[in-house]
């Protein structure tokens, strides 16, 4: 069986999953397929049947103790995490090994900004109740989550995830202005967007946004940001004034 590539220098994304097949899905669209494409990253997505035991390639059993569902075997995922761990950096702030997991820390942009200073990132995409706790503690596994609800797996959050990440890597977006000014860069929301036609059944543009004066514009959309922050994220807006005004 052949192991991933040694790292060569784009930012890879190596996917441990039942469903390989799954990738690059949406990720080879638009500006990251383009990406992709060009060799500014890539992504390995590593099948973890073939690390299955038995004549069927088995990678899961029922759960110690008695319950629901079925758990990924830590032997599987131990010989299948071997192999995609091979060549990459040790330092974890340069090669993140991660497990999408609803029970992990919220999935934040500033977490997409560390992943996309790294070399790359390993992910393993749980599938029925989870994985061998062992697993988790073994290599020091971090929990990461993309929301507080429940997937079938963990293929499409990844996919989120290094969607978010890959558009923060160098000449990925080609404009790295629209990654400063959108929401959470700066730990708000963004501001409304606005743009042709200036008029749309009957509602029309602020004027301020064709005045032409540069300064009253970076007041409004500030202005803007913090108000729709202030409404809709009270959190993020106490963290932004806690920011603002250090005790």
């Amino acid at each position: 069986m052949e192991g991933p590539q040694r790292f060569v220098g784009a930012w890879t994304a190596r996917i441990l999953t039942l469903f390989p097949e799954s990738f690059p899905g949406v990720l080879g669209a638009s500006l990251t397929g383009k990406a992709l494409k060009d060799g500014l990253w890539c992504i390995e997505p590593i099948d973890l049947r073939p690390f299955g035991e038995g004549k069927h390639r088995n990678v899961d059993d029922t759960p110690y103790g008695g319950g629901a569902g079925m758990v990924l075997r830590a032997d599987v995922l131990g010989k299948a995490l071997d192999q995609a761990m091979r060549g990459v950096p040790r330092d974890r702030a340069k090669w993140p090994l991660v497990y999408l997991s609803p029970r992990g820390t919220p999935f934040t942009q500033a977490k997409a900004r560390d992943w996309a200073k790294a070399d790359g990132i390993t992910m393993l995409c749980g599938r029925f109740e989870g994985v061998d706790q062992r697993v988790l503690d073994h290599y020091e596994i971090e929990e990461v989550s993309l929301g507080d609800f429940v997937l079938t797996g963990g293929e499409i959050a990844a996919q989120a995830m290094i969607d978010a990440t890959v558009r923060l890597r160098p000449e990925v977006l080609g404009n790295a202005e629209s990654t400063e000014e959108e929401s959470f860069s700066n730990g708000l929301l963004e501001h409304p967007q606005y743009t042709r036609p200036a008029e749309w059944r009957g509602l029309g543009v602020p004027e301020v946004l064709t005045s032409g004066d540069h300064g009253k514009v970076d007041t409004w959309r500030q202005e803007m940001s913090e108000a729709l922050t202030k409404e809709r994220r009270p959190d993020l807006w106490k963290a932004f004034e806690d920011d603002q005004n250090p005790t």
